[in-house]
């Protein structure tokens, strides 16, 4: 049986039981659920910290794990990325009073607060900066007025929180993180579990595609054929069908669910009439 971490709370936690639902596998019912069972897909799945889940699977017990990018980088853990998920990005920044740093090489001898210790002493050890790291939990941004520290490091999306605390970010992303499969240095293909493993991937792979793209149906002349597939390439090429009228053809082929519009616009004006999209729930490339 697959055993898989999956965070139990968090802004990780909503979406990862959503795209787990999605690629067709049990989830708890209750936020008090800690393990559960699913007996049709031979699972069992670890509800915990998010901060815990690279622990867990470097140690061997867990066969995969999601989690942050940021998690595990921090965590030190022995565990490595094998499938990005697209949710849950974000952007790690250092942040100052303005005016007191511009990058990374203005923070020699400095104090530099994070809840991210790992990410940002390995990432002043890669630029060979000699500066002092202090953790702190939460709420990082008070550290500088409090005195505590100089500089903070810490994840960054719309800005506000910092600039209403009187701070600006400065130099080049430390890095940017999403919600990534992980699973132990090494394992790929020494374990029993691994052909259930590679179906995990597989169905999660189905989601990715099924949430980017839109089958995209429509009929055509015969001689605007080509430019419409110009227009619809596919993925290897679209399915083309004769129609009962002579000269006129039924086209079918995944799009981009964000040009979606755009294509169907382009589509019209070469002639393409009855175009229709529909939602992609589920698949396999």
């Amino acid at each position: 049986m697959l055993r898989i971490a999956v965070p139990n709370k968090g802004s990780l936690s909503g979406p990862a039981a959503d795209m787990l639902h999605e690629a067709g596998y049990q989830q708890r019912r209750e936020s008090k659920e800690l393990r559960i069972v699913d007996p049709v897909n031979d699972v069992e799945f670890f509800y915990l910290r998010p901060r815990d889940i690279a622990i867990y699977v470097s140690s061997g017990q867990l066969d995969i794990g999601i989690t942050g990018r940021d998690l595990l980088i921090d965590s030190g853990a022995d565990a490595e990325e094998i499938l990005p998920l697209g949710f849950a990005r974000s952007t790690f920044r250092f942040a100052s009073k303005p005016g007191e740093a511009n990058g990374v090489e203005d923070l020699k001898g400095k104090t530099v607060a994070t809840s991210y210790e790992g990410i940002v002493a390995g990432h002043l050890a890669d630029h060979g900066i000699d500066a002092s790291v202090v953790h702190l939990d939460g709420a990082v941004e008070t550290a500088i007025e409090l005195g505590v520290a100089e500089v903070i490091a810490d994840v960054v999306e719309t800005g506000t929180s910092l600039r209403n605390a009187g701070l600006e970010v400065f130099g080049e992303p430390i890095m940017k993180s999403e919600a990534v499969v992980i699973r132990r240095t090494g394992a790929d293909g020494e374990e029993a579990s691994e052909s259930k493993v590679q179906q995990f991937l597989r169905r999660l792979q189905g989601v990715l595609v099924a949430r980017t793209y839109v089958m995209m149906d429509y009929d055509c002349r015969v001689e605007q054929l080509e430019k419409a597939v110009a227009l619809t390439p596919g993925l290897e090429s679209p399915t083309v069908s004769p129609l009962h009228n002579e000269g006129w053809v039924a086209v079918r082929a995944m799009v981009p669910a964000k040009e979606a519009q755009r294509i169907m616009d382009d589509l019209y004006d070469i002639g393409a009439r009855a175009i229709l999209t529909t939602a992609i729930h589920a698949c396999r490339l």
